[in-house]
């Protein structure tokens, strides 16, 4: 497909590597000369020195021929215009992504209004995440499918784990609940396992359920399942402001650290219930002031990825606290392996993961259409959830029957109301919507797990 990014920032770099390897032809625009020279010499992509909201930059980029338009610039109010003069003008498929609290109650209508396709607010997506974190303190990562009704959550098997030594065949009937570990990162391997894997520990796993059999499951581990009690934000930005304003909506008590004093006056008028404390929260003297070692959960939201890794090394040394750190720059993965610092939520990822679920979406339009993707385990499986829109091959049949490429497993269908973790005898119909984990990249229709 030929795709337009306006923005040469650390997200639009982001999805032009993302979008390349997936073979996708990509011309940049930015005002920035600099930035159109590096991204160009590194990447295989086209640029344009230009304002992305000019007809003429945006006729030069080729919009009357492109298929999709991702503006990512630094101005919510530039991208929203941008998509508009893409949509009206050239016809093509426009996303913007849009970081205004201001906006966020508004954006199906300003969507209706400019006739753009989709809005995407990754600062919201990460607040939602790290909520659902502190909500369930024992998982280190949660992604949903099914308009949220099932969740696969990841977590590290420690060596006293009553599933270690256990054949994942066993786990239903030993544990009287219904998950499927999908996915087991083991070292540097990934496994996605049959039914006589075994676990041990050290092994991060991941696993597909419901949230009820998901709590069951973690309490029959003796792992926490209750929210935690309190949360100590460093930080007051955009991401900061929309997860205390949402833990605040779970009766979860918020003291928010930030250091710049007009940012402070703005969070106690809008966050009223919080506790907002003007000061330095990258300082160890403020830190303990403010019982960082009896807090139920710390999340480092600065702006440096740096500060917020040591504040999360340093949580972990002096608390027993559920610690999240936010990290922007996915080049710091490797650095952060073996490292004790809790969950890490990487906000880039999140819009990469949203443009390429729609963009894979657009080239199937017909068959079983992407809802929704996350790339999970250092982005390398896919989890994908696919809507059944018409016959096949792979409908109707007994999956025990299907025959499946190496590193496929079929992990959820949904049915109606009803959420199935499969066993052999199931089957995939039409209107189903089917969760797949997969070793392979850049799969576009459910079929294509098939021999």
């Amino acid at each position: 497909m030929n795709i337009i990014l306006v923005g040469c920032g650390k997200a639009g770099r982001a999805l032009a590597f993302q979008l390349r390897e997936e073979g996708h032809s990509i011309t940049m625009i930015d005002t920035d000369p600099e930035k159109i020279r590096q991204v160009t010499q590194n990447l295989d992509v086209m640029g344009i020195v230009g304002n992305g909201s000019s007809i003429a930059v945006l006729t030069e980029a080729g919009m009357m021929g492109a298929d999709v338009l991702i503006a990512v610039t630094g101005s919510d109010e530039l991208n929203l215009l941008c998509c508009m003069f893409a949509k009206k003008a050239g016809q093509c498929h426009a996303i913007a992504r849009v970081r205004n609290p201001l906006y966020s109650h508004e954006l199906d209508f300003i969507k209706q209004q400019l006739g753009i396709s989709t809005i995407m607010n990754p600062e919201l997506t990460t607040a939602r995440e790290i909520s659902r974190l502190l909500r369930f303190p024992a998982a280190a990562k949660i992604d949903t499918f099914a308009e949220g009704r099932v969740r696969l959550i990841k977590f590290e098997l420690q060596d006293d784990c009553p599933l270690v030594g256990l054949a994942l065949k066993d786990i239903p009937q030993k544990l009287a609940c219904s998950v499927l570990i999908c996915a087991v990162e083991r070292g540097q391997s990934i496994f996605i396992p049959n039914g006589s894997y075994k676990l041990y520990g050290g092994d991060v796993v991941s696993f597909l359920a419901t949230q009820d059999q998901a709590t069951t499951f973690f309490q029959k581990l003796h792992l926490p399942t209750r929210p935690v009690d309190s949360a100590l934000i460093v930080g007051g930005g955009t991401v900061g402001y929309y997860l205390a304003k949402d833990l605040l909506t779970h009766n979860i008590p918020v003291r928010l650290i930030e250091q710049d004093a007009d940012r402070c006056r703005f969070l106690a008028s809008d966050l009223p219930e919080a506790e907002i404390i003007h000061a330095d929260g990258t300082d160890q003297q403020n830190l303990n002031a403010e019982g960082i070692d009896t807090a139920g959960s710390v999340v480092a939201l600065t702006n440096m990825d740096e500060e917020n890794i040591l504040l999360a090394m340093y949580a972990c040394r002096h608390s027993n606290a559920k610690v999240v750190a936010k990290i922007n720059r996915v080049e710091f993965d490797s650095l952060l392996d073996g490292l004790s610092i809790g969950s890490i939520v990487y906000p880039k990822d999140m819009v990469s993961d949203f443009v390429l679920t729609y963009v894979r979406a657009l080239q199937n339009e017909a068959g079983s259409n992407i809802k929704t993707m996350y790339r999970i385990l250092d982005d390398r499986v896919e989890a994908l959830e696919f809507t059944v829109s018409e016959e096949s091959k792979l409908t109707n049949v007994p999956l025990s029957e299907l025959k499946l490429k190496k590193g496929m497993l079929v992990c959820c269908i949904t049915h109606g109301e009803d959420v199935i973790i499969p066993r052999g005898k199931d089957c995939i119909r039409l209107g189903d919507s089917v969760i797949v984990v997969t070793l392979e990249r850049g799969l576009h229709d459910i079929t294509e797990i098939l021999l």
